[in-house]
């Protein structure tokens, strides 16, 4: 078998590339996909769009320039918040045996 005829050195490099491809498929690469999908959100938010904010505060979408968001939290309340703190509103699950 080819495996056996292997130097012990070898074995040790290619245990640790198996190692580095385990971590970049089970760790780094999900974590970047789920970044890119919050940056597309972010970027696709418009006036009227109900979001939360990293504190849990809910508003509405009321101005959207590149540097901040506005939201409306109250009626004539509004509050500007870095771009990079809102979130979608999670949803909620239905609890079983509830209607």
């Amino acid at each position: 078998m080819i495996l056996l005829d292997i130097t012990n050195g070898w074995k040790t490099v290619i245990m640790i590339v198996a190692m580095i491809a385990v971590f970049y498929f089970f760790l780094i690469r999900p974590q970047s996909q789920q970044a890119k999908k919050e940056a597309e959100y972010r970027d696709s938010l418009k006036p009227g769009d109900e979001v939360m904010t990293a504190g849990g505060i809910h508003g509405t979408v009321v101005n959207n320039p590149p540097s901040h968001i506005t939201l409306q939290i109250a009626q004539g309340t509004q509050i500007k918040v870095a771009r990079a703190n809102v979130q979608p509103i999670p949803e909620r699950k239905a609890k079983k045996g509830s209607k």
